[in-house]
């Protein structure tokens, strides 16, 4: 029978009870966590959003509320109110385990079928089923935790920028499609037929807008949109934690975040980072990671040796540096014996999904070196490259050769899947480090052209202005990215800040000025009337999170995440609307073209 709480109000959560509440009476409520029935006594773990208590049923206290306690099941929804004793039996495990509560009153406030899924942390049950049964999900302890230390991050961030006199200021959900970033998710309009709003990417042009407008210091926590196929930690919604302050260059964007980083990881996993972050130029990056997102948490530098081999009979390295590419190594020092013919021949297939031909390898062990492709190189080529590479007994080294970015890609990844291999990251340190001096622009080969390695409205370093419309390729950014543990968890730039120098960005871009205006002409009248310098930095407030929980998947630190398909299995999101619907919006969808 289902009760009502009636007079009953809780006075407690589960999760708090200690030896200092022996002898009090308490009302508590939760879920029966489990129930097991040892004839003349019930016990029962009460489970809320604080933790657990084990509430025991004596047939000798009250009749009436053991006999009910005989019925309730896991995930019933109950009230009870009874005396706190000490255990006799502690359990260690548990933060209420000194202690239990005899039971003299309770009330079944609502029955449950057997679940679909266990509540419990450790069900491996498979991401499908847990998705669709995200309010069962959430039950579990761990996913409660994640979800609480969201929500105190974000306190954190509040408490921070408000202690530094930023305002919090929404902008706009509903805004006007603009070019230069991932696909917009487009909204009709109703009243506006045939036109669209779109979800913002970020709010990129209205937190310029507020400084232009003497806000001068500016951040919300955010929710974007980007309609992009999915990867791995990808959302199509997710959350920024976004920020823009006037009157400011590089390094006043830089300190203040990072007291707020530091302040983050003082309150949620008690660590004092160092300050200053190191910084490290992009090119550096490149050069010895192969990425700009570096896990510095261990070694495995990439080495050039393009200079060793460049005139090699060895075709393969030889070609690759004529075609402009170059040749690059790592040495992975000290695991020779870890890696068999299989081993390499399984990370061989790794790298080519980065675009690589082949992956080359020379082994030094006690019988000396060894490679397949050591009959292809001179004696002199393969002193040079042992001398080059610091190659001792004990030693594997792995070399890629092919344009730049391929071969970046290829050994950034190879180096990251090696020491995963060897189980060598230690994933209670963290590795931070700004990475600064981004080129401006980046090729796009299928547009054939120069496109915004960040946004068009990043400010080119001082002295590369002049460059703009002539040599693009060699402007400099003024951007930062902060890297924590290979996971870019934060990315921001000084912006342009005046007409002339915006509009010089548009051309190098390949806008007319007719299409700048239609663009973006509200950002470019602004810029009529006085704009101070300003920057900002957009937080990817999901990833951190992810970070702090040290959880592998950033669909556990949301609460109702999207699959890779963009698709909500617990709503059914997205789905069809009826004729009617579409006939408001001024709308057809053609169905040949979708099947």
């Amino acid at each position: 029978m289902i009760e009502k709480l009636g007079n009953l109000r809780r006075t407690h959560m589960c999760g708090e009870l200690t030896k200092d509440n022996i002898n009090e009476q308490v009302v508590l409520m939760g879920w029966v966590q489990k129930r097991r029935n040892l004839g003349g006594l019930i016990f029962v773990d009460l489970r809320d959003i604080t933790g657990i208590s084990q509430i025991v049923f004596d047939n000798e206290i009250s009749v009436e509320s053991f006999e009910k306690a005989d019925a309730i099941r896991s995930e019933y929804v109950i009230a009870i109110k009874g005396k706190v004793v000490e255990r006799q039996s502690k359990n260690k495990e548990l933060a209420t385990g000194d202690i239990e509560v005899f039971v003299n009153e309770l009330k079944i406030l609502d029955k449950s079928e057997t679940p679909p899924i266990y509540i419990k942390d450790n069900d491996e049950v498979s991401e499908k089923m847990r998705l669709q049964y995200r309010f069962l999900d959430l039950r579990k302890s761990y996913m409660q935790n994640n979800i609480k230390i969201r929500h105190k991050t974000a306190k954190i961030v509040r408490n921070f920028f408000d202690e530094n006199n930023f305002l919090e200021i929404e902008t706009p959900v509903l805004n006007k499609p603009t070019p230069e970033g991932a696909r917009d998710y487009l909204v009709p309009s109703r009243v506006n037929p045939g036109k669209f709003y779109a979800l913002p990417q970020s709010p990129q042009l209205m937190k310029q807008l507020l400084m232009v407008s003497g806000m001068d210091r500016y951040y919300q926590i955010v929710k974007c949109f980007r309609d992009e196929d999915l990867r791995a930690n990808r959302q199509p919604e997710f959350t920024q934690i976004d920020a823009e302050m006037s009157f400011v260059d590089i390094d006043d964007v830089i300190s203040i975040n990072e007291k707020l980083i530091y302040k983050i990881f003082k309150e949620i996993k008690g660590i004092e980072i160092d300050l200053p972050i190191k910084r490290m130029k992009y090119d550096e990056a490149m050069e010895s990671y192969g990425s700009d997102k570096p896990d510095l948490r261990f070694e495995f530098k990439i080495k050039n040796i393009s200079n060793v081999v460049e005139n090699s009979e060895f075709k393969v390295f030889s070609g690759a540096i004529a075609s402009g590419g170059s040749v690059r190594a790592i040495n992975i020092k000290g695991y020779e014996n870890e890696f068999s013919r299989k081993k390499i021949s399984k990370l061989e297939k790794y790298i080519k999904t980065y675009g690589a031909k082949g992956l080359a390898w020379i082994k030094m062990n006690e019988e000396g070196i060894s490679s397949p492709i050591l009959k292809f190189l001179s004696e002199e080529e393969i002193g040079e490259i042992k001398q080059e590479l610091d190659i001792e007994k004990g030693d594997i080294v792995f070399i890629v050769a092919d344009k730049d970015k391929i071969v970046f890609d290829s050994l950034g990844h190879l180096r990251i899947e090696v020491a995963k291999t060897l189980d060598i990251i230690d994933e209670d340190i963290f590795e931070m480090v700004w990475i600064t001096d981004f080129p401006l622009f980046e090729y796009d080969e299928d547009e054939d052209r120069y496109v915004a390695k960040h946004h068009p409205f990043t400010h080119p370093v001082d002295e590369d202005i002049p460059l703009l419309e002539t040599e693009p390729e060699k402007v400099k950014a003024k951007a930062y990215d902060i890297v924590i543990n290979g996971d870019e968890i934060a990315g921001g730039s000084i912006r342009i800040n005046n007409t002339e120098l915006q509009q010089k960005m548009f051309r190098a871009l390949g806008f007319t000025e007719e299409e700048a205006w239609k663009k973006f002409g509200f950002l470019l009248e602004a810029f009529k009337y006085g704009v101070p310098p300003h920057g900002g930095i957009a937080y990817g407030f999901d990833r951190l999170v992810m970070l702090l929980t040290g959880m592998k998947n950033i669909r556990d630190v949301i609460a109702f995440p999207k699959t890779q398909n963009a698709t909500s299995l617990l709503t059914e999101a997205p789905t069809e609307i009826t004729e009617e619907q579409l006939k408001e919006l001024s709308i057809q969808v053609n169905m040949s073209e979708l099947k």
